[in-house]
């Protein structure tokens, strides 16, 4: 399967700071997620705020790791494949750019041509997304600051001893090759394809998960969270109206729009939507179109976003399902990302005083690709597994304990009871569909291959300490923002910064 060239030139995008994913993220190797406010808080890197436990954790589950698939890594190289301001053919662009100091960095020079190339990438996709080209100055100078910025917080970064290992580089690619529904070879083909080469295409990878574990280090820890504040927070939230709670599970299919595109420019967008969603009602499955058209993270999820509290969706979504019962689809509506064609799968109503949630109880088999053992390998191998299992030829417990390459294999894959929001959403969309004791296809993670069986399912009451958790998480998605924003202005105020001659 080629690679669409409107989603490859989104891989090389700047990191962008989605909250919803950051918070999405922080499981090592795994799919639970910790409380947030406590060390293994999460964010979209691979580290955390403090090191790691991933010794004593459920690899694949509980420890932090990496949302590799929400980097938008920018190759270095992809000036070589772009297209300049003038039409300059990739093979003059050496000639065309002066190669002179435009700023000073902590010691570190950028230079005019560093600037161009950046600038460069930046108008390919204003290109593709059909957005308003700025003026060159402008462009220039905003790409400017970006780099001063990036600058600044590798140079920190460095400093801090944060580094990225031949794994967590491994898996960021999997991921971002598994995200375009692609082959690790097939993802290598497209690179060279645009002229870059592999390996410059790795060194701008790893420096961009390296700005996310800094990212995570140093803006998390802004966000604990204490047990006091937490609690304060509940009992403000139950005076503001009374002690019932929704948890909805909603599924969505995103039609981006670039941004600063306007009403006269929409009309493309709001056809295809339009058009997608006169397929759901002419019978077509919401989930199938998600994964085929979809924009969003969890389009490979079938769009679905997990059950959760209402508080942990946009505004925007509540509002368009408030009136709509399960299985009802609405929209297009607008957001700053694009266009939402919704359909809410589920909705409870729960007592937080006394509240009962689902909670699941299942098994997986994880397999890490990785040096002789590939994507599709790890894949197929599964497969085999599933097989043998519902013939009864083996047990899954024995299989687990025999090739999974997650702390749980000890206890034949055993994950425990789990909460709603407790697994990654890609895990937690595939569990939801399962029936108990049924086998679910193998499933491709940021941190892995799973075979998942579903054991039982139960009601059981949310307890004062899952309540309190679940306040943390609130508090730290709403403060998150305003944090990063802070953290960003005081490290450049930290910096040291010379500017020379303007860029060009």
């Amino acid at each position: 399967m080629n690679l669409n060239k409107n989603n490859f030139k989104n891989l090389n995008l700047t990191i962008g700071l989605a909250i919803s994913l950051c918070f999405q993220a922080s499981l090592a190797q795994g799919l639970k997620i910790p409380g947030m406010g406590q060390p293994s808080g999460s964010s979209i890197s691979t580290g955390s705020p403090v090191a790691p436990s991933v010794g004593s954790s459920k690899t694949g589950l509980r420890a932090t790791s990496s949302q590799v698939d929400a980097v938008a890594p920018t190759s270095e190289t992809q000036k070589e494949a772009a297209t300049s301001p003038g039409q300059t053919p990739s093979g003059e662009r050496d000639k065309e750019y002066s190669d002179f100091i435009v700023a000073i960095v902590d010691s570190e020079p950028i230079t005019n041509r560093e600037v161009n190339v950046r600038a460069l990438e930046h108008l390919e996709q204003m290109r593709l997304q059909g957005t308003v080209i700025p003026p060159k100055d402008s462009l220039l100078s905003k790409t400017l600051e970006e780099l001063i910025l990036e600058k600044a917080q590798l140079q920190l970064a460095l400093e801090s001893g944060i580094t990225v290992n031949d794994e967590e580089l491994l898996q960021a690619q999997l991921g971002i090759a598994e995200k375009n529904s692609i082959t690790l070879e097939q993802l290598y083909a497209q690179i060279k394809d645009q002229g870059q080469t592999i390996e410059q295409y790795k060194v701008r990878l790893k420096q961009q998960i390296i700005l996310q574990k800094l990212r995570e280090r140093d803006v998390l820890s802004r966000l604990r969270i204490s047990d006091l504040e937490a609690d304060q927070y509940i009992l403000e939230q139950q005076k503001k109206g009374s002690s019932a709670a929704q948890l909805v599970n909603v599924s969505q299919i995103l039609i981006a729009v670039p941004d600063g595109t306007g009403d006269a420019q929409l009309e493309p967008y709001q056809a295809k939507a339009n058009q997608v969603l006169q397929r759901i009602k002419s019978g077509e499955d919401f989930s199938e179109l998600a994964k085929s058209t979809s924009d969003s993270m969890d389009a490979k999820n079938g769009g679905s976003m997990g059950l959760r509290a209402e508080s942990r969706y946009p505004t925007l979504f509540i509002n368009a399902v408030k009136n709509v019962k399960p299985g009802q689809v609405v929209g297009p509506i607008r957001s700053g990302a694009g266009l939402h064609i919704l359909k809410l799968m589920d909705r409870q109503q729960v007592d937080s005083e006394n509240s009962m949630v689902t909670q699941t109880h299942a098994r997986h088999i994880l397999i890490r690709p990785g040096g002789q053992v590939s994507q599709n390998s790890a894949r197929a191998q599964l497969s085999e597994f599933k097989r043998r299992i519902e013939k009864g030829e083996t047990n899954f417990a024995e299989l687990a304990k025999q090739y999974s390459q997650d702390a749980s294999a000890s206890a034949g894959g055993d994950l425990g009871w789990a909460a709603p929001g407790q697994f990654v959403p890609e895990f937690e969309a595939v569990l939801s569909q399962l029936a108990p004791g049924q086998i679910a296809d193998p499933l491709v993670s940021r941190f892995g291959v799973h075979l998942i069986q579903l054991i039982e399912r139960k009601q059981a009451p949310i307890s004062q300490k899952d309540r309190r958790e679940n306040a943390k998480k609130q508090m730290q998605e709403k403060k998150f923002e305003e944090s990063y924003t802070t953290w960003e202005r005081e490290l450049r105020g930290r910096a040291f910064i010379e500017y020379r001659d303007p860029p060009v």
